[in-house]
């Protein structure tokens, strides 16, 4: 009877201790959602700022107390931004960009980081870290000789200077597509080699396609450094109606005023594109993110 009285202890002690456990992780994992929503709601305040920003009055945006929802919003604030300035214009220029660099990051960077990843060549390392160092270098050193390199060849005031650079590659996404192969077993180009697969067969069948979440970190990536380069274009590019957005939106900046309702609805505006592709994008950006090993 005593054992049996004692096992009975034991097993509630259990019991109350698996309860306590439970009610423990519970509570952390609460704190935790807590912490995460209220964040979430910090970092979109801006977001909601601009948007009640867009739809006030003049007269309304600078107003004390400020009033986070307008009492009547000015839905017409966007259509006033389109007709005052060329904005579709300039949303149709900053995708022809996006698009061009894109595919210029598609074709280059698979092809040099399957070289470094699967080849050996005379000077592979030292030309390897010579790619990487190119990283360390600043944009702005570089503007002087480009500009002087592009109006030799007549380019300044077309889009070959913002589209040429990426069909010879980017350091930072050859890094890291160069990491992504080198985790993909060689057991595989082995295989496609018994096949009769030569070494682009062997490219596009079966490093490309397993290369997925890397190539979708190229994309996002250079969707948004392109939609929201604001240098190069206004150097390399004089025509007014060939700007992309990124410069479009500084026209609502005045010498002496700025027109903060057009401004902000012209803005949010111009980053819808960028948030879309984050929300159908962000499971294989994460992912690729992750999966991107530092194998040597």
């Amino acid at each position: 009877m005593k054992t049996d009285r004692q096992a009975l202890g034991i097993q509630r002690q259990l019991r109350r201790s698996a309860r306590r456990k439970r009610l423990l992780r519970i509570s952390g994992h609460s704190i935790v959602y807590a912490l995460m929503i209220f964040l979430a709601i910090v970092f979109m305040l801006p977001i909601f700022w601009m948007a009640s920003t867009s739809l006030k009055l003049p007269q309304e945006i600078f107003a004390w107390p400020p009033e986070w929802v307008p009492s009547s919003p000015q839905w017409g604030n966007y259509a006033e931004a389109f007709g005052k300035y060329p904005l579709a214009r300039y949303m149709l220029n900053s995708a022809i960009l996006v698009i061009a660099n894109i595919a210029g990051g598609l074709l280059s960077v698979p092809i040099i980081a399957y070289g470094f990843a699967r080849f050996d060549f005379p000077f592979k390392s030292a030309l390897f870290l010579l790619m990487l160092s190119t990283m360390m270098v600043p944009g702005h050193i570089k503007l002087i000789p480009l500009f002087w390199l592009y109006q030799k060849l007549g380019l300044i005031d077309t889009y070959a200077p913002l589209i040429l650079p990426s069909y010879f590659g980017n350091p930072f996404f050859i890094f890291l597509m160069t990491q992504f192969i080198r985790t993909i077993p060689r057991d595989l180009d082995d295989a496609a080699r018994i096949d009769g697969a030569g070494n682009w067969g062997i490219l596009y069948r079966i490093i490309i396609p397993l290369s997925r979440p890397a190539l979708t970190v190229v994309v996002v990536f250079t969707f948004v450094w392109v939609w929201n380069d604001f240098l190069e274009p206004i150097i390399f590019l004089r025509d007014w109606d060939s700007y992309p957005i990124s410069v479009g939106l500084a026209f609502f900046q005045g010498r002496y005023s700025v027109e903060w309702h057009l401004f902000m609805g012209a803005t949010l505006v111009s980053i819808v594109p960028i948030l879309l592709l984050y929300f159908f994008a962000q499971k294989h950006l994460i992912g690729g993110l992750a999966s991107i090993g530092v194998k040597g």
